[in-house]
């Protein structure tokens, strides 16, 4: 090769890594115990004295989460993973076929056919990717327990499980912490591959007992109680070392602690 062919070769390698994209960096992950707020619904409260905000992924603009961040707050967008919403700004992209029942409470939502990884795992990488642009630090993915509702398909356990750590490793591909949302019976399988969790409701239901694979390997545990006042629940979730909030249903600013 001539010396001119191999300058020509080596300034292509050059252009080529400069544009390749940077790898992630390592993700914010909540240590046990980490303050939080969660709030789905109104304008933020920015002045909640929580260290981390649970809020909504579309509903939610980035200049929102530059102003948390300016409060020294870390933030994790909330985004319907195993489900489908209607008047979303990609809803259009999830075709009927992977569309099944109406989830119990939430009439106007659907459960998805979680098997299909080749209609969905593009859709929810676009999300995550909406999610890292706007800034946050960590992903909050709802509905991840299709297998254990009346979804209209016939999912089995490992169908979700695929499904659940496909969920993690984009998230951490793009550099974002990621959550396990209730999911209890499979909390113990999919502990490695998640770096938090999040229930609700889990002392109403004594079944917080679920979740002890994550406080045994130290990761952080999120609860929100919507009917039991705090007095029955902050004495048990501290010695478990678990952050519990009383919330109401709807996910409003308002916030007891423990």
């Amino acid at each position: 090769m001539s010396a001119r062919a191999t300058l020509a070769v080596l300034a292509a390698l050059v252009v080529a890594w400069s544009a390749a994209p940077a790898a992630p960096a390592r993700p914010w992950i909540p240590a046990p115990g980490t303050s939080w707020q969660w709030q789905l619904s109104g304008r933020i409260d920015l002045s909640v004295p929580a260290k981390m905000y649970d809020i909504d992924l579309f509903d939610t603009s980035a200049a929102t989460v530059a102003n948390l961040h300016r409060r020294d707050r870390h933030v994790v967008c909330y985004l319907d993973a195993g489900t489908y919403e209607p008047g979303r700004p990609d809803s259009a992209a999830f075709p009927a076929a992977v569309l099944g029942a109406h989830v119990e409470g939430w009439p106007d939502e659907r459960w998805l056919d979680i098997r299909r990884l080749d209609v969905l795992e593009p859709i929810l990488k676009r999300r995550l990717d909406r999610c890292r642009r706007k800034g946050f630090d960590g992903v909050e993915p709802d509905n991840v327990d299709a297998y254990a509702n009346h979804s209209g398909f016939p999912l089995s356990a490992a169908d979700q499980l695929r499904f659940n750590r496909f969920v993690a490793a984009a998230a951490h591909a793009r550099g974002l912490s990621v959550g396990l949302k209730n999911d209890l019976d499979q909390a113990a399988a999919l502990e490695p591959h998640f770096d938090w969790a999040l229930d609700e409701q889990c002392f109403q239901y004594h079944e917080c007992g679920a979740l002890r694979p994550f406080a045994r390997a130290r990761k952080a545990v999120f609860i929100a109680e919507y009917e039991l006042d705090p007095s029955a629940f902050c004495a048990q979730a501290r010695a478990a070392g678990y952050a519990a909030i009383r919330k109401h249903l709807e996910l409003d600013a308002w916030r007891r602690s423990c």
